[in-house]
Order: C-alpha cells, then structure tokens, then sequence
C-alpha cells in the first residue's frame, strides 16, 4: 500500500474515535483525499431519529465539497471490529456522484497493521446510476 493510503487510513481510523453512535455503538471514521491534496475528515454521527444519522463517507464528502473540493483520488473506511467494513449503498451513490475510479481503502479498527481492502467505487458498485454532465467524470 502506498504510504499516502497508509496514512490516509490511519486519519479514518483516528476520525472514528470521534463518533457520535450511542445506538449502534458503532464506530465508523473516514478520510478523503481530494486531488489537490487536502485530505478531509469524517465520522458516523447518530440522531434518535434514525433517518437524520449520517455516515461517515459522507460527512467527509460534505465537508470536502463545502470547503470547494469535488474531485477525488481515494476515501479510507476504518470501523470497529477487525474486519473491513464496506460503506453503505447511501454512500456508494454519493461516491459515485464524484468518480467510478475514486480509491476505496476498507480497514477495521487497527487500521493499516491489518488487512486494508483496496478497490473501487466502479467495483462498490457495478451498474451504477449515473447521471454526470461533465462525462470525464465516469472514468474509463
């Protein structure tokens, strides 16, 4: 793994310990690299009214965007547990509104010292809707 990847997996995994999950009591950080080289933080934020909870992947997206970045080299994943948990399907979409060819890096809580899943948002999600203007955005 690269150490860009290696370090923008360690930020996912620091961004979890932030998490607001007294319901799940699932912890879930991310960390976005944007082209230019920023990187952004995310992390699980729950409500009691579930549908108002927000993911990780995306707080990190939303704040990217709100900040003026909207193109993308790769997103770290690190959540509780050992095992690489994948983002969610409200995830996959937002991701693929930025780029079928972005990095997903999938880590559980040790972060890079455990198994790091590398793919993409093409492979997350194979088939998937898109509706860009700007078509470069598709990727190959």
């Amino acid at each position: 793994m690269k150490d860009q990847y290696r370090d923008l997996v360690q930020k996912a995994c620091a961004a979890r310990l932030n998490s607001h999950s007294p319901y799940s009591n699932f912890r879930v950080g991310a960390a976005l690299l944007a082209s230019d080289g920023r990187i952004f933080v995310g992390t699980n934020v729950e409500n009691a009214s579930f549908g108002l909870s927000n993911c990780a992947e995306r707080t990190a997206i939303f704040t990217a965007v709100t900040a003026g970045a909207t193109e993308f080299e790769a997103i770290a994943v690190c959540a509780d547990g050992t095992e690489p948990t994948a983002p969610c399907g409200a995830c996959r979409q937002v991701l693929v509104e930025f780029g079928l060819d972005i990095v997903v890096l999938i880590a559980g809580e040790n972060g890079p010292d455990e198994t790091v899943r590398q793919t993409t948002v093409r492979e997350l999600v194979p088939d998937a809707f898109v509706t860009f203007k700007d078509h470069s955005r598709e990727g190959s």
